[in-house]
């Protein structure tokens, strides 16, 4: 996109800006009378980052069936603080809040709160939608008070592989800091593993490359220019009660940052709907649940769907000639995505599935092997241009019909007439 060029309004940005320091000239001295320090010299704990996962034992896949083999949250907590064991998950106390069991949960049994999926793409996206460059980095290597463009987590290894290249595709100028060698000694074991595989299956995928930054001095805290002039039109609004369109046509164009992530969550949603219209239910009333990485995966999918052919995913095929309709899979699948129709033939919605395997483990008659695809069958049409096909066909039909009706009736008069004759 070409750069927007300069008009009166930067000027005028740029000279507040100035004059900042020659109206308040004492602000230094002001802050060393009042205690008021440097905010990189705050002290800060950073614990504030850290969260205790919780578990939702009933899309737990080693809870809905012991023939299940996933113990991939147990394999990769450096603590020993996971166990499943009589019917439910307990999180120990010793749990150091490393968030590392979450993206390695295929169903997202185990969460945080405030690092899920979406809820980490928003922190990212808001950050880099305001500034020119964004940066996602670990409490233990900023150790200080992050700055607006500066996302914390407890691990940058929780970041699933998904909400990277959500990340990426919409926001390129993301970047993650992280010092050399910061992840050597550091007690959250193979975090530094995952998160170069979540960036390089990310990479891989959208075919572009992750920022990265390893020195404290090349960190930038620098505004987008359309963004400030946004928040200048914005002050001078609220001050005057002029609109901003009366004062630069092109500002009123500018897209807040409020305004993508509600896009972003209403295209979310869109999706959700969509899918939950078509497939939502299973013959047998169970919802399908969909996760959130798949939900940042499909959003991605439906605005870039040439990317398909780059991912891959794992999916249940069926031997029908070994199926015994037994429902062993339907009924272990913990995100329902799994389903008997036409008298008990097995059906699989792509959508809905995340490749974990158990309806193959349960399996008695083996009649269900994990194949890997391409992520075609994940593109879903975007519900505009599937209502106005609809329509299209719709208007087709209608006056197929009309003509059909048409030429019955001619056929009928002409009959009449020569009964009349």
């Amino acid at each position: 996109m070409a750069e927007q060029k300069r008009d009166m309004f930067d000027d005028i940005i740029d000279i507040t800006k100035g004059l900042s320091g020659l109206t308040e000239p004492f602000n230094d001295l002001k802050d060393a009378f009042l205690g008021n320090t440097d905010p990189e010299a705050v002290e800060w704990n950073p614990a504030d980052y850290k969260e205790r996962p919780r578990a939702n034992t009933l899309r737990c896949v080693a809870r809905k069936s012991s023939k299940g083999s996933c113990k991939a949250c147990i394999d990769i907590c450096p603590a020993s603080s996971i166990a499943i064991e009589d019917g439910g998950i307990d999180i120990l106390d010793t749990c150091r809040k490393c968030g590392l069991c979450a993206p390695v949960c295929p169903t997202e049994a185990i969460t945080t709160t405030g690092h899920k999926p979406r809820r980490i793409y928003d922190q990212v996206a808001s950050a880099a939608a305001a500034h020119e460059t964004a940066y996602v980095t670990c409490a233990r290597a900023l150790r200080r008070v992050p700055r607006e463009n500066e996302v914390v987590l407890a691990c940058i290894g929780e970041v699933t592989p998904e909400t990277w290249l959500a990340i990426m595709a919409d926001y390129p100028n993301v970047s993650v800091y992280l010092p050399l060698d910061i992840c050597e000694g550091c007690r959250n074991a193979q975090g530094e593993e995952l998160l170069g595989d979540a960036i390089a299956t990310a990479e891989e995928w959208l075919g572009a490359g992750m920022g990265l930054e390893v020195e404290a001095s090349a960190l930038t805290c620098v505004k987008r220019r359309e963004f400030e002039r946004k928040e200048y039109m914005d002050k001078i609004m609220r001050t005057t009660g002029l609109t901003v369109s009366k004062l630069n046509p092109a500002t009123a164009a500018v897209t807040t940052v409020a305004q993508r992530l509600r896009e972003h969550t209403k295209k979310l949603s869109a999706i959700e709907r969509t899918l939950n219209a078509a497939t939502g239910s299973t013959t047998q009333k169970r919802r399908r649940m969909l996760t959130q990485n798949r939900q940042l995966l499909l959003s991605v999918l439906q605005s870039h769907p040439e990317l398909a052919e780059n991912i891959h995913v794992q999916v249940p095929e069926c031997d029908f000639s070994k199926c015994t309709m037994c429902g062993d899979c339907v009924d272990a699948c913990p995100l329902h995505a799994c389903d008997l129709v036409d008298s008990g033939r097995f059906a699989l919605e792509a959508t809905y599935c995340v490749g974990c395997g158990l309806c193959a483990d349960v399996c008695e008659t083996r009649a269900l092997t994990m194949v890997e695809h391409d992520a075609r069958d994940l593109v879903l049409p975007d519900p505009e241009v599937k209502q106005g096909t609809i329509e299209a066909v719709t208007s087709m039909d209608a006056g197929k019909l009309a003509a059909e009706a048409k030429k019955g009736l001619s056929t009928v008069l002409d009959q009449v007439e020569k009964l009349a004759d």
